[in-house]
């Protein structure tokens, strides 16, 4: 606990750093960009698409029916933009973290290591299509599972439970592997993501917590929100951004110093 606290203030200090701010610039104009590009020219579409899929299903059509009878509402006019929504959230989350860990993560890294651990050994135990692949295969678990829950985040406590330990494992999988490729060989990364499993991914929980948090708000405040999509998807790409470097840089101070101190005491050993 002492260890993974002090890695947090330090992460927390370090996002004020100027280049962690510039670096932060590039995943924010590649996917806030594609992502509004794609509203612009697809947003109506996709409503489209999702009203025609809704009322194609007889069942759930009969239970909107049924609500707008009961409530004397047009609940299409909140559910259709509201299930675009919530299918675009996850895409954008995965989008963010893909973008932070590719385009942030080796810079972060170095920061860290050239201010706090001058003296640590780069072993550069993974190539950076490794790292890809790595990413790429837990991005595949994590859409399978977010599949699979995706009812679930239409029951208020459930979404504020599932989403963010689905993004706390993707993230802990992403950038804890990313953050020791360049220093780690791959017997050290392996100790260390066994030794370190339960706080690397208490590190991942509360990142996909953070992460999760615009997801939530548009899923609570869905009538207020939804006008606003189109400009709003690019601020939430945003804050997933900032999320994702301060869980990178969270990431990088705490496993640099496992590894640190795993060398420390295999040097130590007789």
């Amino acid at each position: 606990m002492p260890s993974l606290a002090d890695a947090f203030w330090r992460a927390a200090a370090y996002c004020l750093h100027p280049r962690v701010i510039a670096l932060s610039l590039a995943p924010l104009l590649i996917a806030g960009g594609l992502v509004a590009l794609l509203g612009w020219f697809f947003w109506e579409g996709a409503l489209d698409a999702v009203r025609a899929t809704l009322e194609g299903w007889h069942l759930v059509d009969a239970m909107l029916q049924w609500s707008e009878r009961v409530l004397g509402a047009d609940l299409r006019t909140l559910i259709v933009p509201l299930v675009v929504v919530m299918l675009t959230v996850p895409a954008v989350v995965l989008l963010s973290l893909l973008m932070v860990a590719w385009l942030m993560t080796p810079a972060i890294v170095s920061l860290v290591a050239r201010r706090r651990f001058p003296g640590l050994e780069q072993k550069r135990g993974a190539a950076w299509w490794q790292s890809v692949l790595w990413s790429l295969g837990a991005t595949a678990l994590a859409l399978v599972a977010l599949v699979i829950t995706l009812p679930l985040w239409f029951i208020p406590p459930l979404v504020l439970i599932v989403p963010p330990l689905i993004w706390g494992w993707l993230t802990c999988r992403v950038l804890a592997f990313d953050v020791l490729a360049l220093h780690a060989d791959p017997s050290e990364r392996r100790a260390l993501l066994r030794q370190h499993r339960w706080p690397l991914l208490a590190i991942g929980v509360i990142a996909g917590t953070l992460g999760a948090a615009p997801g939530a708000l548009w899923a609570v405040g869905a009538p207020v929100w939804l006008p606003f999509a189109p400009i709003l998807v690019p601020l939430s790409v945003w804050l997933y951004t900032l999320v994702f470097a301060f869980s990178a840089l969270w990431f990088a101070h705490y496993a640099l110093a496992a590894l640190q101190a795993l060398r420390s005491r295999e040097n130590a050993a007789p």
